[in-house]
């Protein structure tokens, strides 16, 4: 038994295990040039219909479900009333469910109210993953990403205040070269300004079709960091997170050099002593043909 999906599917590593329901197709924004995951999809959102059908097949078929993602990159621009509908609908259908979660754009979670993101988080929408991609307003035009750092920390910190989990991602290597120190310093500004409650640090993959597009829109020149760089880069990143909030923090996504982990602020020292050593080890860098977005 499978769902009838609309290729191509997207979802955090972290809901490897989840049941994934696209409510939303595509993404309405769709102009990050970094980005081309749904270049191929008009967004669209899917009738009540459709969606009910399919949580009533799968409530059926997988009934132990403990996690449900909503997608596709866009789930939170629907109608905050029809969210609740979805969500109050899946509790309803799985009895022993954890987690229901969904990618969402600073900008969708400024547009709901206070009101609105505390409903829709006590019907049983419980986390969001964010992209902060970069914390520089520099890099963050460059790359078209439709928010800058203050849109950034306003929007996680009012999805924490109406009770959400904030997952969100940073992006190495987005300002290239150039861009370097300003990309990582507003970075760590804005993960300061908000502390999230997890932190993914990815490095930049760009697939062919978007290559030329991203280069483009850049505006200047733009001189790849390598993996030397790269490493540096997440050195400055956690010198540079002050928090007394914890923060569980992960670069051991496929598409970076090396691996880190740990929780901020108690691992601070011990993540910044095991780059300092991997500094002196490069042949533990993961291959290239083992990297991937």
């Amino acid at each position: 038994m499978s769902l009838n999906y609309d290729a191509p599917l997207y979802r955090p590593p972290s809901e490897a295990r989840s049941l994934i329901f696209q409510v939303t197709l595509g993404c309405s924004f769709n102009e990050c040039s970094f980005c081309d995951m749904y270049r191929s999809k008009e967004y669209s959102e899917k009738s009540w219909d459709e969606i009910k059908s399919e949580i009533d097949t799968m409530a059926n078929y997988l009934p132990e479900t403990k996690r449900i993602f909503l997608a596709d990159g866009d789930a939170l621009n629907l109608d905050s009333e029809y969210m609740i509908k979805i969500v109050k609908y899946i509790k309803e259908k799985f009895e022993k469910l954890e987690r229901i979660s969904c990618y969402a754009m600073p900008m969708n979670i400024l547009k709901k109210s206070p009101e609105e993101l505390k409903k829709m988080n006590e019907a049983g929408l419980d986390m969001f993953y964010l992209g902060i991609e970069s914390g520089s307003d520099i890099v963050l035009k460059k790359v078209t990403k439709g928010a800058i750092g203050k849109t950034i920390i306003k929007s996680v910190n009012k999805a924490k205040d109406a009770g959400y989990i904030m997952s969100c991602m940073v992006i190495l290597g987005l300002g290239g070269k150039t861009y370097s120190k300003e990309h990582i310093k507003g970075t760590a500004e804005v993960i300061n300004a908000c502390a999230p409650h997890y932190v993914g640090a990815l490095t930049l993959y760009l697939e062919n079709g978007i290559k030329q597009e991203f280069l483009d829109k850049f505006e200047g020149e733009f001189i790849k960091i390598n993996d030397d760089e790269s490493l540096e880069e997440l050195h400055s990143l956690l010198d540079q997170i002050e928090t007394k909030e914890e923060i569980v923090f992960r670069a051991n996504h496929g598409s970076n050099a090396y691996t880190i982990k740990g929780t901020f602020p108690q691992d601070k020292q011990e993540m910044l002593s095991q780059i300092d050593w991997m500094k002196q080890h490069p042949e533990i860098v993961r291959p290239q043909g083992l990297r991937g977005f």
